[in-house]
């Protein structure tokens, strides 16, 4: 009865019930304030992306502006190639839209007659589609957020490169600011937690960069060997999805499987190949080739990914499931080097981190949660 009155277990629960009550009020905050968060945010991690890059420019004996500038204009051009193939793709496919038309239209026939659906021979094929689903509709809906959305990446483009150039110069001063903000007093720890952020996040941004460059370069290089339309496209969009953890490279093999199907019908060859390319490619790179590069770095359990992707791509759709693996990181790292939130770390982490945590605290003869 004592230990349940004992007020320093009072205290630690209401620690972390308002702990909890915080990270709410958090996630509320970063959901109305996106439009302002995320950018910063994003130039945040593309500034920890370039950092070794300014860093090894500088040892070249470059000034750091310059520096600076080269890495802005290596994100520029990477933008830039990714519009021009996407625009070009797309005034490709209108291009070809009345041969796309005609055999989604066979397709659809097929279809009919097996789930005994309506279909006119008079109508196009949105038309037939417009009776069953309202698709058209969708369709104009889909087509006017799209143009909007363009416009607002532009935008929000030339945000995120003005704050990673500012970000990038603060790089070189932010230690001593913290020596002089807090008098040395927490200056130590602050600047640990900065520099496992900076150093975990640059290891896997690099990582996961050029396993996404490698897998969408073998993925355009298998679909040109089939023949499938627009290879150049779907490696990109490979490269693009590949940074989301698990359901990205899913994502992407259902839409060149699509495309096949489309393209191919009604022969099932070229359709099964293509298939088989894109598993091959995924089970290859993303399970055997990947985890061996990368490790187990981030220490991060399979279910907390799959979680933070629900968490994040709720709070910032799309880009908030590129950006979910970056952030369950930071908050880990954070919560490892504060001692109330320790169990929280510990939560978060994957089996083999724990492992070596336990290890480590029997080696020291100490308790391997918080004390």
């Amino acid at each position: 009865m004592k230990d349940e009155l004992d007020p320093s277990h009072l205290r630690k629960g209401m620690v972390l019930f308002l702990v909890f009550i915080t990270c709410i009020s958090v996630g509320v905050m970063l959901k109305f304030t996106a439009p302002v968060i995320l950018p910063f945010t994003i130039s945040l991690f593309l500034a920890m992306a370039m950092n070794p890059i300014v860093v090894l420019l500088e040892r070249w004996r470059l000034p750091r502006i310059v520096s600076i500038l080269l890495a802005i204009g290596i994100i520029i051009a990477g933008l830039y190639l990714i519009g021009a193939v996407l625009f070009s793709s797309a005034r490709t496919i209108l291009t070809l839209y009345p041969r796309y038309e005609r055999r989604l239209t066979e397709i659809y026939v097929t279809l009919a007659g097996f789930f005994e659906l309506s279909y006119d021979a008079q109508l196009s094929f949105f038309d037939n589609l417009w009776s069953q689903w309202g698709v058209r509709s969708r369709i104009r809906g889909m087509t006017l957020s799209l143009s909007n959305g363009f416009i607002g990446f532009l935008r929000e483009a030339l945000m995120v490169v003005l704050f990673m150039a500012f970000l990038l110069l603060e790089t070189a001063f932010f230690k001593d600011k913290i020596d002089l903000a807090f008098e040395h007093k927490r200056s130590g720890q602050i600047k640990k937690i900065g520099a496992d952020v900076v150093r975990q996040m640059s290891r896997y941004l690099s990582a996961k960069f050029f396993i996404s460059l490698a897998t969408g370069v073998t993925v355009t290089i298998g679909l040109s060997l089939i023949g499938l339309e627009f290879p150049v496209l779907w490696g990109l969009i490979q490269f693009i999805l590949n940074f989301i953890p698990n359901i990205g490279s899913i994502a992407a093999g259902t839409g060149v499987g699509l495309f096949a199907l489309l393209q191919f019908w009604p022969e099932p060859g070229p359709i099964i190949v293509t298939v088989l390319i894109m598993l091959g490619v995924n089970m290859i790179i993303g399970n055997i080739l990947e985890p061996k590069i990368m490790g187990d770095n981030l220490g991060i359990a399979p279910i907390v990914v799959l979680m933070s992707l629900m968490l994040w791509g709720w709070l910032w759709g799309f880009v908030g499931l590129i950006l979910a693996v970056p952030m369950t990181v930071i908050i880990k790292i954070l919560c490892e080097n504060i001692p109330m939130l320790e169990p929280v770390s510990i939560l978060l982490g994957s089996r083999k981190a724990v492992l070596a945590k336990k290890a480590e605290a029997q080696a020291t003869g100490q308790s391997p949660g918080p004390a």
